[in-house]
């Protein structure tokens, strides 16, 4: 029998959406204010999900404990008061949308775990904005 825990985290970042080849006219047009060349931030919330069997000699999942110092070390940690533009290596080549930050999420965390787990990785960017990546 499958079961899923979550661990929530949260962090704060900076990012802007934009295209280096486009104008900022049309980087304008099609990611509108979030093209600001001054950079915007968001308060972040992230949900990560562990799906898997119950061991039955902890009786756990996954040791929610060491979610915790991965997500704090690998994430937060990497992610918290940041302009991901420029600060972190994956997004210099890659539009930090909410998309992709999850997806970087999920890939850093597929990394740290065991093949037998699935992950979701729910991230949102504002209280009515946010997606899921389930790889």
């Amino acid at each position: 029998m499958s079961v899923t825990v979550y661990r929530k985290a949260h962090f704060n970042a900076a990012h802007r959406l934009f295209r280096s080849e486009w104008s900022d006219e049309k980087n304008l047009e099609i990611f509108g204010k979030c093209s600001n060349p001054h950079y915007h931030g968001h308060n972040y919330e992230l949900e990560v999900g562990i799906c898997g069997d119950i061991d039955p000699e902890t009786g756990f999942v996954v040791d929610l404990g060491w979610l915790k110092r991965v997500i704090k070390s690998d994430v937060e940690d990497r992610f918290d008061h940041k302009n991901l533009n420029i600060e972190v290596v994956e997004f210099k080549s890659l539009i930090p949308t909410v998309e992709n930050i999850a997806k970087v999420i999920w890939h850093i965390l597929r990394d740290k775990l065991p093949s037998r787990y699935t992950i979701e990785v729910k991230l949102y960017e504002t209280p009515r904005n946010f997606v899921v990546y389930t790889g």
